[in-house]
């Protein structure tokens, strides 16, 4: 593990994706701050509506850009609205909560936020289309984004004197943008694909503004560019374990040799039966030995979250994945092989 990353969380631990069910901020930080005691996150809501969703959040973090919602979805402001304002005040509350939740909290603690391309690839400009049509509003993006997350990560850094923060960058679109496969707005065509230096360059200047604290990029989608997020300095990948192909793990094996850690999306984010704990990782004991990685570095390496997020599952649920994720890790800590 790169020494960023073994300061910032231990080995055999677990920890969520962000998104949990219902509004009740929190009820939420109770759930997530009791189930993960060793690696909590920052929970989102998106069951409130728009400006609780993952883009409307992190629409409302931005600097000097603004955005309202539109039929069509997210649209660039001139100024902001009640959309932007309703952003900011539910997160406000969010934060409030984790702050009664971690009084006294010494440890790794996750906060989230949408990545520039997704944001690119989600957010329209004026005329309705994306803004990953435009380079230039795509580096105005993610320029604002950086910014943005600077005073975030600050305000945290403030509620939560005891933290050592791990920013999220969720990113589900990153591969679509770079493979060409985003759609315009007419659904007829799709938009050009972004050159990966270009793609590399942008989450580079996003991971610089944590201040040292570890990044991990989230994609529930499949065929997660590892070895890209590794170069743009990415400390963790969080992915769905279930989307890995035999394909792609001498790069996700030349990641962990790299020092960086998974995230491994084990635990399905929906309702439904779960294994035993030590099941759910087998998969990844199995990858381990095919890699011929050794065994006592898997728990260092891996954490265990849900696939996804939880913001479709039951609230039941959600408490029973949480806590399954974390007994999961810790077989893993204890089992290696």
């Amino acid at each position: 593990m790169s020494e960023k990353s073994e300061k910032s969380w231990a080995a055999g631990v677990a920890t969520g994706v962000g998104s949990m069910p219902g509004g009740d901020a929190r009820e939420a930080a109770k759930t997530v701050t009791g189930s993960l005691e060793a690696f909590p996150h920052l929970p989102e809501l998106p069951a409130r509506g728009p400006g609780a969703d993952m883009i409307g959040r992190t629409a409302g973090l931005l600097v000097e850009v603004y955005a309202h919602v539109e039929p069509s979805g997210w649209r660039i402001s001139d100024r902001p609205g009640r959309d932007t304002r309703r952003a900011v005040s539910w997160l406000g509350e969010d934060l409030d909560a984790l702050e009664e939740f971690t009084q006294g909290y010494e440890g790794p603690l996750k906060v989230s936020a949408v990545g520039p391309w997704t944001l690119a690839a989600a957010l329209e400009t004026r005329g309705g289309e994306a803004a990953l049509r435009d380079p230039g509003a795509c580096r105005d993006l993610t320029a604002s984004l950086a910014e943005g997350l600077r005073a975030h990560l600050a305000e945290v850094r403030r509620r939560v004197p005891g933290a050592r923060l791990v920013l999220q960058l969720d990113e589900p679109s990153l591969t679509a943008v770079l493979t060409g496969q985003v759609r315009t707005a007419s659904g007829y065509r799709t938009h050009r694909a972004v050159d990966r230096s270009v793609v590399e360059g942008a989450l580079r200047d996003v991971v610089a503004v944590a201040g040292g604290a570890p990044v991990v990029v989230h994609s529930c989608a499949p065929d997660v560019p590892f070895g890209l997020l590794r170069r743009a300095g990415a400390a963790g990948v969080s992915f769905d374990f279930s989307l890995l192909t035999e394909r792609e793990e001498e790069v996700v094996g030349e990641a962990v040799e790299g020092g960086t850690a998974l995230f491994a999306g084990v635990v399905p984010g929906i309702d439904g039966p779960l294994s035993d704990p030590a099941g759910s990782v087998m998969g990844v004991r199995t990858l381990w030995r095919r890699l011929g990685l050794a065994p006592g570095t898997l728990a260092e390496s891996v954490v265990v979250t849900p696939a996804c997020g939880l913001a479709g599952a039951s609230p039941a649920y959600a408490r029973t994945a949480l806590a399954h994720c974390v007994k999961a890790a810790r077989s893993l800590a204890d089992n290696p092989e």
